[in-house]
């Protein structure tokens, strides 16, 4: 039966169906649920439209609504859903480029318009009205050139520019659905009908492509989900996302503000955020000292020759702030620390007993993100970053590569970070030169270590192609905040080229001289990335020891402020952060207060307090817990400070 073809499903079973069968047919031949659930397929390892025909034996995995994959498909197609309406709507626009993005989507369109709120209200009817027209979206291919005609035709100048970018030899997919086409790799939901709950949540502007010398375009924001239930939930998460912005609550608690005569990306930190920082720092360097790491200082700009021997210069020179010409001299603010430390390594001849040696510095780095770019703390031009190179032998490798990954985990443990994720980057070859450091062998080589080295020490990680560092491979560690939001925190990097440029060396027992590999690592991130974080992950509701001011002293009235100041001088010389409020306000009105400003602790003093020698004790979230004698509170607190408990975080 020369018209059968023999299907190899994911178990291993052989379906044998009429050669031109789709994925879709394969589906309902299994059972109608199964259709119901699926959104594309993969055949042979290779995406495809549910639609699309197989003629030879292949072997199927259908992708469906349960999968992260079948969601970004989702997002992607609601967002040529959106840009249908928004043609729609608005017959003189011009469409650019839609991806998905984490849970979300977004479309930039060229219009002489800006969108509101009660654009986006209308442009969500419109999208649940072509829902209803149930379009099959139909997957179509052109020549280069077919493609240019056709998009010039539909005056799409911004398709026919992205088109004259790619090769003659290339040929080009297209998705339509009615009337509505626009280019796309695919794979789409077969149907508009199948998009059904969906929410646009923003407007912006965005350049296109990102240049600011470009055109601002009007970009809208939305989502997407198979279920009315799944979508409700991320709106809610949504919502508490929006009351934890680190940007509100920063200005609101007073720990960083941007000043647009310093300049953008530049934050300042106010008392609380420096309070903060210190205690950050307090941490780390504890923390590293007892690991064997020493501190070291380095100076804030180097000659551009040091750049240019590290390789910044020809491979992250985009990132950088432009040259300075002093005397002659090129200098250029520093992007990162390692250069510097490689020459403080290289300040002395070094033997294998001396190795590995351990250099740590909280260093303050500048780097060029453009303005579009930036985004409160996470995206900033200035940043102090919890920095250390650790250089080793080949045989250190594995335990020192192991202790960093301990002491993330660690630090995960202080703060509650309960779901974490470690994404080993690796090169990819055609990146060899340009991207990265052209060392084939030594990528293998070094990159096989570092899966070693996980597998050994039991720690999870997914692989991401193509995002390691220019010099070798690195971890980054991908975390979630209390209520579910992803961020990019830690990084653990391995340097196999670096130190030969600078000529590091040490003497192997025989006196052979030999190169050390480095570990560039900062678990705490940069202190801007890293407070962002702690403000969205604990509401700004801050465990005691981390607290900018940790106690409040309220006293019921003026006749109490003698008792006290001497109750504040007292927390004070025990090196707790204490303040008083003596307005000539009512204790519920200070209380107010203090819970609005997320102090953790306030103590009441009255008369009774003051006749006793005792506090009368309130704790947010719990209320008040009773009265104690003033020696025990500040016994009780400081224990609670010193072991970090998250107490209001359990």
């Amino acid at each position: 039966m020369e018209n059968i073809i023999n299907i190899t499903l994911p178990d291993g079973s052989i379906k044998s169906v009429e050669a031109g069968s789709s994925p879709a047919d394969i589906a309902l031949s299994i059972g109608e649920g199964l259709l119901r659930s699926s959104v594309a397929a993969r055949i042979d390892g290779v995406l495809i439209d549910l639609n699309t025909p197989i003629n030879s034996d292949a072997s199927i995995e259908l992708i469906t609504s349960r999968s992260e994959e079948a969601h970004d498909i989702l997002l992607h197609s609601t967002a040529h859903l959106m840009a249908q309406a928004v043609k729609e709507l608005y017959p003189d626009v011009k469409i650019t480029i839609g991806p998905s993005i984490k849970n979300q989507f977004y479309y930039d369109f060229d219009l002489d318009y800006a969108f509101n709120d009660s654009d986006l209200e209308k442009i969500e009817i419109k999208m649940k009205e072509i829902s209803k027209r149930n379009l099959i979206v139909n997957r179509l291919e052109f020549s280069r050139q077919e493609a240019i005609e056709e998009f010039t035709k539909l005056n799409e100048d911004y398709k026919v520019e992205i088109i004259e970018g790619i090769s003659d030899d290339d040929r080009i997919s297209a998705y339509r659905q009615g009337e509505f086409i626009d280019l796309c790799k695919g794979p789409h939901i077969p149907s508009t009908g199948k998009i059904k709950y969906f929410k646009l949540l923003s407007t912006s502007g965005a350049y296109w492509r990102g240049d600011e010398k470009n055109k601002m375009l009007k970009r809208i924001y939305g989502t997407s989900f198979f279920d009315k239930k799944a979508l409700r939930a991320y709106l809610l998460m949504l919502e508490e996302a929006k009351k934890r912005d680190h940007r509100k609550l920063g200005k609101e608690l007073e720990i960083f503000t941007f000043d647009e005569e310093v300049g953008p990306g530049l934050p300042l930190w106010l008392p609380n955020g420096a309070t903060m920082v210190d205690e950050l720092e307090k941490l780390a360097k504890s923390t590293e000292r007892n690991a064997g790491y020493v501190q070291v200082r380095t100076p804030h700009l180097t000659k551009g020759i040091l750049y240019e021997r590290s390789g910044h210069l020809e491979h992250y020179k985009k990132d950088m702030f432009p040259a300075m010409d002093i005397d002659g001299t090129e200098y250029y603010v520093k992007p990162m620390n390692c250069p510097h430390h490689h020459k403080i390594y290289d300040a002395k001849k070094r033997s294998y007993r001396d190795l590995p040696v351990r250099l740590a510095e909280y260093g303050t780095c500048y780097r060029y993100e453009k303005s579009g770019q930036l985004f409160g703390l996470m995206r900033v031009r200035s940043m102090q970053m919890n920095d250390a190179h650790i250089y080793c032998t080949p045989d250190q490798f594995k335990d020192e590569f192991l202790a960093v990954c301990k002491m993330y985990s660690e630090y995960f443990e202080i703060f509650g970070i309960e779901k974490y994720q470690m994404r080993l980057s690796v090169h990819s070859k055609e990146g060899l030169g340009d991207k990265f450091v052209d060392e084939p062998e030594l990528w293998e080589q070094t990159e096989k270590s570092v899966r070693e080295a996980l597998v050994e020490g039991k720690i999870d990680f997914v692989e991401s192609v193509g995002d390691a560092a220019f010099y070798g491979p690195k971890i980054d560690v991908q975390v979630w905040s209390a209520i579910g939001k992803e961020f990019t925190l830690a990084t653990n990097q391995v340097d196999f080229a670096i130190p030969s440029r600078f000529g590091l060396t040490y003497t192997d027992e025989h006196g052979k001289e030999l190169t050390p590999l480095c570990i560039h690592r900062a678990p705490l991130s940069t202190h801007e990335r890293f407070i962002g974080f702690l403000i969205e992950h604990f509401a700004g509701d801050f465990p005691l020891w981390l607290a900018p001011i940790q106690v409040i002293i309220i006293p019921v009235s003026e006749k109490y402020h003698t008792y006290a100041n001497e109750v504040k001088d007292q927390f004070f010389n025990s090196e707790i952060r204490v303040e008083m409020d003596d307005r000539s306000e009512k204790v519920g009105a200070k209380i107010r207060l203090a819970e609005i400003r997320k102090i953790p602790v306030m103590l009441i003093v009255g008369e009774r307090e003051m006749e006793e020698q005792t506090l009368s004790v309130r704790r947010r979230h719990e209320g008040d817990i009773g009265s104690f004698p003033l020696n025990l509170t500040i016994e009780e607190l400081k224990s609670e400070i010193i072991s970090k408990s998250r107490r209001y975080s359990e």
